[in-house]
């Protein structure tokens, strides 16, 4: 068990605004680990192209193969290499890796952010990533994809949850109370 670090674990569907709660911890000092580096590292080891399919197809593999909290056991040596205290997790996908992460460390807190689909899809389909949908069909069924893994349940269980449906400064404001608020719980 590390008690050092405060970890905070970030769940949420692709395009809810994740990556708006990870810049606002960064600007607050926190440290970022990414679960889905480990799956997209492991797609171009595999000599698969970066692609929706691809991308969700080695993910399932991966829970197949060392188990349903095995992104979790990989991420845990990145979250202990890094030097700040605070760390953001991005990307968790289910309770295993909650639990994996609660755990190792002491300090674990679970967030979520949620936006509804249609605000979701349009942006994954102008961020345009490699993984990102091309379409509605392909944006629903990676949605169903992720969850299968257990996304929802991580959600549903999330400690506090942050809607992304105002302006990014508005957002901004609601991820910094949070993040304020899951220090204080900490500190005592």
């Amino acid at each position: 068990m590390n008690a050092d670090k405060l970890v905070v674990g970030l769940a949420g569907m692709p395009g809810s605004g994740k990556s708006l709660v990870v810049e606002t911890a960064k600007e607050l000092g926190y440290a970022v680990v990414v679960m889905g580096d480990v799956i997209r590292q492991e797609t171009t080891k595999r000599g698969l192209e970066l692609n929706p399919q691809n991308v969700g197809k080695v993910m399932l593999q991966l829970r197949e193969e060392g188990g349903n909290s095995v992104i979790a056991d990989k991420c845990i040596p990145k979250i202990e290499q890094q030097t700040n205290q605070k760390v953001i997790v991005d990307g968790l996908r289910s309770l295993y890796e909650a639990d994996a992460f609660k755990a190792h460390f002491s300090k674990f807190t679970l967030i979520a952010v949620h936006a509804s689909p249609e605000t979701r899809f349009s942006r994954l389909f102008s961020r345009k990533r490699s993984d990102d949908p091309n379409g509605w069909e392909v944006f629903h069924e990676r949605d169903m994809r992720e969850l299968s893994v257990g996304l929802g349940n991580a959600i549903a269980m999330a400690e506090f949850v942050v809607v992304n449906d105002n302006s990014i400064e508005q957002v901004k404001a609601k991820v910094k109370d949070t993040l304020w608020r899951i220090e204080q719980k900490w500190q005592k």
